[in-house]
């Protein structure tokens, strides 16, 4: 039974992308993507490599205890919201890797390198990654990697230069969050210190890989054959949001990529390829099932035990100062470092913060700065996960390379703080 369903599993995979498409105009269906990526999880364990195995592992059983801890406690999130904590980015992880297909059979080892290459695909990443977000991470990944990873310089800057756009982007999920949890935020009041420290972020980066560390770094190819797929997801993810904004950027994602891939599609016949495609090439995304579920039932466990002990937030008889600022970014993006998702931290601490009266639009700022810094320096973010799932970095090698860069950009986001904000 278990070989049929392995044979079975990248229809299964597809099934979830399909589901997850139709969800949209079926809103029950998403029990549906549920189950069939969790049966994903299921089926596959045993053929994840060993260190996959230990972390989901890990991050299974500290969610569980942490969840069954908080229920004899009296809290409980429902089943809905544990079993689907990360669920939307999984269809989103299957529908970009169809890009795969508009890749030459063979590609050449002859990446740019080089300080020009190292600037241009940091920039390049930020201002894509700004439009068609995590998918760009992936798309520039999948070209850069070599046997399935990337180097600690590209790992680098790349997880780096994609999480500097949360800072600006107002098609970023953490723009929509600023917004939903410091609702009189004035966009154009967070745009050029959010531009700023983007610019100084990729800036550091640069100068760390290249200059500090100096080390070697291919490139994103910027030829028109390379660029003509992310530039072409970016103007139809773009037109989409435009006709249709009720439409998530997710949503528009997977019904882009998978026909402009089949689209442009090298080689031929294009139904056999299509179907070996479906049958053993999407099994790579298996890695990011196991890792993204778990990591959500982790972080699910971490927000019950929140939800346990509120009293550990409260900021009574205080005001909003630079130095509560300081704090509470601080501990965000602690939190986002060990594996809660920014969107909970901000949950919970937005409504102890709006009481106090603050200026929403520096509110804001707070919240996309404990985004862009913990996103971009945790293994256990979106990005990080993807990073250790999909390219075998070590999740060790992320906490011990970005730690100084999170330091930084914190000490950086709090001058900005008490300069522009301030002043």
């Amino acid at each position: 039974m278990t070989t049929f369903l392995q044979r079975c599993t990248g229809w299964i995979i597809l099934a979830t992308l399909l589901s997850f498409i139709l969800s949209s105009l079926f809103p029950a269906l998403i029990a549906v993507v549920a189950m069939l990526a969790w049966l994903v999880v299921i089926i596959e364990w045993n053929k994840l490599h060993a260190g996959a195995r230990r972390q989901a592992s890990f991050l299974f059983a500290a969610g569980i205890a942490a969840l069954l801890f908080s229920y004899h406690q009296g809290i409980f999130l429902g089943w809905k919201k544990i079993i689907t904590q990360n669920l939307q980015l999984l269809p989103m992880f299957i529908a970009v890797s169809f890009l795969g297909l508009t890749n030459p059979a063979t590609q050449a080892d002859d990446l740019p390198k080089g300080k020009w290459s190292l600037a241009v695909t940091s920039f390049g990443t930020n201002l894509l990654g700004a439009v068609i977000n995590l998918s760009i991470l992936l798309v520039f990944g999948d070209r850069l990697a070599r046997n399935g990873t990337l180097t600690k310089a590209q790992s680098i800057i790349l997880g780096r230069s994609f999480c500097a756009a949360a800072w600006w982007s107002p098609f970023f999920l953490a723009a929509g969050v600023a917004l939903t949890y410091a609702p009189d935020m004035a966009y154009h009041r967070t745009v050029i210190p959010g531009m700023f420290l983007c610019f100084v972020a990729i800036c550091y980066s640069i100068f760390e890989v290249g200059v500090v560390r100096k080390l070697d770094f291919s490139g994103y190819p910027v030829q028109l054959e390379s660029m003509t797929v992310p530039l072409l997801l970016a103007v139809g993810v773009f037109t989409g949001h435009y006709f249709f904004p009720d439409l998530g950027m997710i949503m528009l994602i997977c019904l882009v990529a998978p026909p402009a891939a089949i689209a442009l599609m090298r080689n031929s016949p294009r139904l056999p390829i299509l179907r070996d495609f479906i049958s053993n090439r999407i099994t790579s995304t298996v890695s990011q099932f196991v890792l993204f579920l778990t990591a959500g039932l982790f972080s699910s466990g971490i927000t019950s035990i929140i939800q346990v002990y509120p009293q550990i937030f409260s900021f009574h008889d205080s005001t909003f100062t630079n130095f509560l600022f300081a704090a509470i970014s601080a501990l965000l993006i602690f939190l986002g470092l060990i594996g809660l998702h920014p969107l909970v931290g901000i949950s919970v601490i937005s409504p102890l913060l709006l009481p106090l009266n603050p200026d929403h639009s520096q509110i804001a700022f707070l919240f996309l700065t404990c985004w862009a810094i913990s996103t971009g320096s945790s293994p256990l973010s979106g990005v990080g996960l993807v990073l250790c799932s999909r390219y075998r970095v070590p999740a060790r090698s992320i906490i011990i390379d970005n730690f100084h860069y999170a330091v930084f950009m914190w000490g950086c986001a709090n001058l900005v703080n008490i300069f522009y904000f301030n002043m």
